[in-house]
């Protein structure tokens, strides 16, 4: 059984597009983001993985690191490499905010969460009355 190649004025089914276009993973990824509302194809929100688009489409994907904006240029034809699924479409995502990394966010921790620290275990074992170790 040979599967017929996608014309260039054709129509596919989104989560085949998805798949080609290494959007996702793997076929059944690509149908339960769909099925999930988090594709919308020109403005529309789709839940069925059947449905079908074309060259021109806009697609809207809310991923869990960011949102994707792309522009169906091709259908594809089968999962290639990164090159060449990058020709199915044009990439509109906004770039993502860079926010500035400071050290001391990171070693910043709530009190109470995680281990205590020196200064805070010697508080606590001043408040149990627990002998003083040091001190020897």
């Amino acid at each position: 059984m040979t599967e017929q190649q996608p014309q260039s004025g054709s129509r596919q089914r989104i989560d085949k597009w998805l798949f080609f276009a290494r959007v996702a993973k793997s076929r059944s990824l690509a149908q339960e983001r769909v099925v999930a509302g988090h594709v919308s194809v020109n403005g529309q929100k789709i839940r069925q993985p059947s449905h079908q688009v074309k060259a021109g489409d806009r697609l809207e994907i809310a991923m869990p690191e960011r949102d994707l904006v792309l522009i169906v240029k091709l259908p594809g034809e089968r999962r290639g490499p990164y090159e060449e699924a990058r020709l199915l479409y044009e990439d509109l995502t906004p770039p993502r905010e860079k926010k500035p990394f400071t050290a001391l966010e990171q070693a910043v921790r709530a009190p109470g969460a995680g281990r205590p620290t020196k200064k805070e275990r010697r508080a606590l074992d001043d408040l149990r009355g627990e002998p003083d170790w040091s001190a020897d």
